[in-house]
């Protein structure tokens, strides 16, 4: 009896076992973040200005290159490096790439450079990237401190006496 209630449970087992096709494994990625803007009619600009903004509203973290938490230079760099365009990480070594330009000349895509009333060292200590130009003011996406990933415009007084330099690296 022993016996064959063994066989039982051996056939039971082996008839449940059917070879199946393997499951195709595909590499997830894990970043809800899109990298790059697959329309061929979209400039390199628009498509880093598209994937700073998917950031808006991330809180700000010191350091931070991601949507739990972003900083100004972590921002602009990651918007870059998506695009296979390798920046310093920090806002003041940002400054000494690309080419100076004056705001007359500044397009979507080109960096906006600040000393901010924080700053003890008197150096460039944030960088925002112009988004849009409307009306004679510049819009920019920065991550604040206090709000963390937004878009500010040039004509605000505080920005307005902050801003340094314009500096195009496209």
């Amino acid at each position: 009896m022993k016996k064959l209630l063994f066989i039982i449970i051996l056939l039971v087992g082996f008839s449940s076992c059917k070879s199946s096709k393997k499951a195709k494994t595909s590499k997830k990625n894990t970043s809800t973040v899109i990298a790059k803007n697959d329309k061929k009619n979209i400039s390199q600009s628009e498509s880093i200005i598209h994937f700073a903004k998917q950031f808006q509203g991330v809180k700000y973290k010191w350091g931070g290159t991601t949507k739990a938490g972003m900083d100004c230079s972590g921002l602009v760099y990651e918007s870059f490096r998506t695009h296979d365009i390798y920046l310093p990480r920090i806002s003041r070594d940002m400054a000494k790439k690309g080419k100076a330009i004056s705001l007359k000349q500044v397009q979507k895509g080109d960096l906006l450079f600040f000393k901010t009333s924080k700053n003890r060292r008197n150096a460039i200590n944030h960088v925002g990237l112009i988004v849009d130009i409307k009306n004679n003011d510049i819009k920019f996406i920065h991550a604040t401190t206090s709000k963390g990933v937004i878009i500010s415009g040039l004509n605000e007084p505080y920005w307005h006496k902050a801003f340094t330099e314009a500096r195009r690296i496209l």
